[in-house]
């Protein structure tokens, strides 16, 4: 989190330092900017923190059918240090954004990618529970009562992760234009997914399925600011709101054993990218 307000602050300092050196209105513009984006193509990268709220979950398998009541859960960002967020091999292990896009007009753009989120059960919680358990030492008929969610109950998270795998169409409009190098845009945009976890569900000491699983699907609206810095290179972070609906996570070896869920979330990404106009 604090890489993050580092680099929003970095992006605060670079543009009110070149709008304060300006002296005359030639310098630079503002609003009702002509934009020149139609034809680019974009890729960018970054990273994200997310919030979820709580969420009510459905387990059903051979000897368990029961569920759980306003669950709390949590994103799990990896603290930060330079080998774990670009050594090749560690990209993939904190909470990442990859994305591919282009402008087919000046204000428009459509972009596919992976927004790789974290979920996880917090574990520290008493849950509401309803339905039953045979076989294991937590074995009963359960009707609203009160059971902690610890892990030698449940562990359940989405770590590998929260895969959401979306479209989105985005608008962008001109703020301020300096004369060479800087152009800053506003960004809003709206989002549909698909919704690939790689869960880690252990239920009371079983095995879990660790292999990716389409979930479900999700949708999104989202707000930002793109800073270009010369001709090719642009920071931008964004402000993301959306909802997820899974009614089919694998959670054990047996295809036929489940867990549904449906919740919101808030996200918010800082990211680098290279833009080129191709035509």
């Amino acid at each position: 989190m604090k890489h993050s307000k580092f680099c929003s602050v970095v992006i605060i300092l670079l543009f009110t330092s070149f709008i304060g050196k300006a002296s005359n209105d030639s310098i630079f513009t503002f609003w009702n900017i002509k934009e020149s984006n139609k034809g680019k193509m974009f890729l960018y990268w970054g990273y994200n923190r997310a919030a979820y709220s709580t969420s009510d979950i459905k387990f059903k398998g051979r000897d368990f059918d029961f569920e759980l009541k306003d669950v709390k859960a949590n994103d799990r960002q990896t603290p930060f240090n330079w080998n774990e967020y670009f050594h090749p091999s560690n990209l993939t292990i904190p909470q990442t954004n990859l994305k591919f896009g282009y402008f087919f007009s000046d204000k428009y753009s459509f972009s596919i990618g992976v927004d790789h989120m974290k979920y996880v059960l917090d574990n520290s919680q008493i849950g509401t529970i309803t339905g039953t358990i045979t076989g294991t030492i937590h074995d009963g008929v359960y009707n609203q009562d009160q059971k902690p969610l610890d892990i030698g109950f449940i562990t359940y998270e989405h770590t590998d992760g929260l895969n959401y795998l979306n479209i989105e169409f985005n608008r962008f409009d001109g703020l301020v234009k300096t004369k060479k190098w800087f152009h800053l845009q506003s960004v809003l945009g709206v989002g549909a997914a698909a919704l690939m976890p790689k869960t880690r569900a252990i239920l009371m000491g079983r095995g879990h399925h660790d292999e990716f699983h389409l979930a479900g699907i999700g949708v999104n609206i989202k707000t930002g600011l793109n800073l270009s810095i010369g001709k090719y290179f642009f920071i931008q972070t964004e402000g993301k709101l959306g909802y997820i609906n899974m009614p089919d996570i694998r959670i054990t070896e047996f295809s036929d054993e489940k867990a549904s869920q449906q919740f919101t979330f808030a996200e918010y990404t800082i990211l680098v990218g290279l833009s080129v106009k191709i035509k």
